[in-house]
């Protein structure tokens, strides 16, 4: 379904619930015997959310999770209390699994229609996360008759429904069993959930039912049972995301709107910031559903996708749902506020079918990592062009691994800091003559064209490998704004030097007294006849011992605003006036350099786009630098290295450290998908917006969290330098931790990052 016909399918949803009168239904419902309503049930059979997921031969709608994510999406907003994700996605996918039967045809039809509220009776256990780790319900053929017994745990829905499918064994098989509601022995011994809505435990006292009954046999029943449930998953993460969405959305309208000191309590930083880690939470979950759907569609495996959405929306809602009644203070804390409704319904979406813990661990067992030591070697064709998108995702990145394997140094995989020049020339060179130096440029240019699925999975496994990272600024930085914003003279005169290792660039944005509010700069560029003349100051230039070229902002009408009056230069380093000294950082080495202009010259053919208009140019390279530094690269590296750590040290039999792991894993998994959709912009050649400043905080935030947790259990080891012990090709983990200390400073720090965020993104007053 396209983007506008999903489009259409959430309109119509939201259009329906508003019209529904949901939170005031579920307020009724609260101390209501049945926990649902059966003239809106039927509504929402009218509409077909009840059939998205059965077929159109049976009288659905032949539809699937993408469709069925719309709804919940604005189901979460609304708080709609009726069962749906029990009756339209667990009871929908176990009937369209079962063979084909009478009873399966009445129940279909019945679900469809809105004549039948049903679900599905599989839990025995508290945190049960598979049908098969607890299953003692029983079911035996007694004067031809089934009867079952055994308890079922917190079944929705309760009182009121017309049955349930159990799960139970005969002898020493599993069966799918029809109940209806209304047999003898059955027992509904009501659960009130945290937002007032019942679930249930089923007692099974010796209930009769028809052999006919028994929808299917053997271990099918149990595959089917667990499909259900992540598809359930994959659903309740969808809701969990419109039900932070609308507790965010209530809340930046209240920090609008509620004055304190005869202020706006949203133009208070600590409020905004604390705003802009919420949103950024938010936006994370919607890029995980959508990446997760899409993978599923693709054949990704269901069970470690559904709890990896389920991990992401679970952890946000409850952040964000908190943090929504802590900001609207006192008022947040009783009843008659809808804000407490929405974090009632992430309890309880968050308890249901496994918790955040839970479904972190079985995330880890399903994608464990992959031993970071070892690079088994399977071809040696490696392409210099090819039909990359034809190519197999799987082909891809086992022709990267042999590359790697094949070409790279061993010494220096997984080395803790920025190489120099001639360090890292010699790889530089490799790459360049293979023509994979550019990954993202056009082909055209010289570059390889990658879309950003196959540029996630580049990226991937260079830091899988421990690939260490080159002066980079030419290819991700100057070369794609050239191809967008340079003349046709100078993309030529400087795009092929880059893929030739003959420019290597430094960026020339920082100041004194002009970091963060680079708008303040004031190194000068005086035009006289064909050139201009550059006196001032550049600081934190990194590695510009190393370059040749430096891209750089310069002021070229001192009257004008801050804004104005700036412009955008491309920089020869051998020119006479230039002076470079390196600055050692804290951990001891000379990343980071002081660059002086004595009345420089340069020619004016080296101004990029127009006078005075090098403030826009700047923005757009700001958009490229942040998507850039919050690119899944720098964390992926980390998570080699401590991959590497872990497997010497055995950590992964500490289920303490596993737990912190796949929460990293989990993090990092989510920055690759906000990564994709900006680099989408990036290919198609969209302005990138402010939000794309998220990228940043999550990036360099994730990274430093990798880092520390990689000193905490290197033990003695996280205040010794470099040692062989930790790795193969050793690891000084002090120098690790500190290197990553300035990422969420440079490029714009994270408290600048926020403000852009509050003001541009959330329109949170000043």
């Amino acid at each position: 379904m396209s983007a506008t016909a999903m489009q259409a399918f959430s309109d119509s949803a939201r259009d329906l619930l508003s019209r529904n009168g949901a939170i005031e239904r579920l307020r009724r419902l609260r101390d209501a015997d049945v926990g649902f309503d059966r003239v809106a049930w039927q509504e929402l059979a009218n509409a077909g959310w009840l059939g998205i997921l059965v077929s159109e031969d049976e009288g659905g709608l032949g539809l699937g999770l993408r469709e069925m994510s719309a709804i919940a999406q604005e189901v979460g907003q609304a708080l709609l209390p009726e069962p749906y994700i029990a009756g339209a996605v667990q009871v929908a996918t176990v009937l369209m699994g079962v063979p084909p039967s009478a009873l399966r045809s009445q129940l279909l039809e019945q679900l469809v229609s809105g004549s039948c509220v049903a679900g599905l009776a599989w839990q025995e256990k508290l945190g049960q996360m598979q049908a098969l780790e607890v299953l003692t319900a029983k079911s035996v053929v007694q004067n031809d008759m089934l009867c079952l017994s055994g308890n079922k745990s917190f079944v929705s829905p309760s009182n009121g429904a017309d049955g349930w499918i159990v799960l139970a064994m005969q002898q020493s098989e599993p069966v799918l069993v029809w109940v209806p509601s209304d047999s003898r022995g059955l027992v509904c011994e009501e659960l009130r959930g945290a937002d007032g809505l019942p679930t249930c435990t089923l007692k099974l006292m010796n209930v009769a039912v028809p052999t006919d009954n028994v929808l299917l046999r053997g271990k099918d029943a149990l595959a089917l049972v667990d499909v259900a449930n992540d598809r359930a998953r994959v659903i309740q993460s969808a809701e969990l995301l419109g039900v932070m969405r609308k507790a965010l959305s209530q809340t930046i309208d209240y920090l609008g709107t509620r004055k304190q000191f005869g202020q706006a309590i949203g133009s208070f930083q600590a409020l905004k910031h604390r705003a802009v880690d919420a949103y950024i939470q938010v936006e994370l979950s919607a890029s995980c559903v959508e990446d997760v759907l899409t993978q599923i569609e693709l054949g990704g495996a269901l069970s470690a996708l559904a709890s990896r959405a389920k991990s992401r929306t679970v952890y946000a809602a409850l952040l964000v749902t908190r943090m929504a009644i802590q900001f609207h203070g006192a008022m947040g804390f009783t009843d008659e506020c809808d804000i407490g409704l929405y974090y009632k319904r992430t309890l309880k979406l968050s308890a249901q079918l496994g918790n955040l813990n839970g479904h972190r661990m079985r995330f880890f067992q399903q994608t464990a990592p992959e031993s970071s030591t070892t690079a088994q070697v399977t071809t040696t064709e490696f392409p210099s062009q090819a039909d990359w998108d034809a190519m197999s995702e799987k082909d891809f990145r086992q022709m990267l691994r042999s590359f790697y394997s094949t070409n790279y140094p061993e010494t220096l995989r997984n080395v803790p800091r920025r190489l120099h020049w001639h360090e890292i020339k010699d790889w530089y060179m490799t790459l360049s003559r293979q023509g994979w130096v550019a990954p993202a440029w056009p082909k055209h240019f010289g570059g390889m064209g990658l879309s950003p699925e196959k540029m996630i999975a580049y990226v991937e496994e260079q830091e899988q490998y421990g690939v260490a990272r080159a002066p980079d600024m030419g290819v991700v930085m100057i070369g794609p704004l050239l191809i967008q914003r340079g003349s046709a003279a100078q993309q030529q005169k400087f795009l092929p030097k880059i893929i030739a290792g003959e420019h290597i660039w430094c960026q020339g944005y920082s100041e004194p007294g002009a970091g963060s509010d680079l708008a303040s700069l004031r190194t000068e560029a005086v035009q006289d006849g064909d050139v201009f003349v550059v006196n001032g100051q550049k600081i934190w230039t990194t590695l510009a011992q190393d370059a040749t070229h430096m891209f750089a902002l310069v002021r070229t009408d001192k009257e004008a605003k801050k804004q104005a009056g700036i412009s955008f230069l491309l920089i020869d380093l051998a020119t006479p006036g230039i002076t470079i000294r390196p600055i050692k950082d804290i951990v001891g080495y000379e990343e980071f350099c002081e660059v002086f202009f004595d009345n420089v010259r340069v020619p004016v053919d080296n101004l990029v786009g127009e006078l005075n208009q090098g403030w826009t140019i700047a923005k757009t390279l700001l958009g490229f630098e942040r998507i850039f530094l919050g690119s899944p690269k720098q964390s992926r590296y980390a998570m080699s290295q401590l991959t590497a750590m872990a497997e010497h040290l055995e950590l992964f039999s500490d289920a303490v450290f596993v737990s912190r792991y796949a929460e990293l894993m989990l993090d990092v998994a989510d920055q690759v998908s906000g990564y994709t959709h900006y680099a989408e912009m990036v290919k198609r050649g969209d302005v990138l917006p402010p939000s794309v400043s998220l990228l940043k905080i999550w990036g360099t935030d994730t990274y430093q969290r990798i880092c520390a947790l990689m000193v905490e259990y290197a033990q003695e080891h996280g205040a010794s330098g470099f040692n062989t012990e930790l790795s193969p090709a050793g690891l000084n983990v002090p120098a690790i931790m500190l290197n990553s200390i300035p990422s969420t400073i440079y490029g714009g720090s994270t408290e600048v990052q926020k403000e852009i965020l509050a003001k541009h993104v959330l329109k949170l007053p000043d």
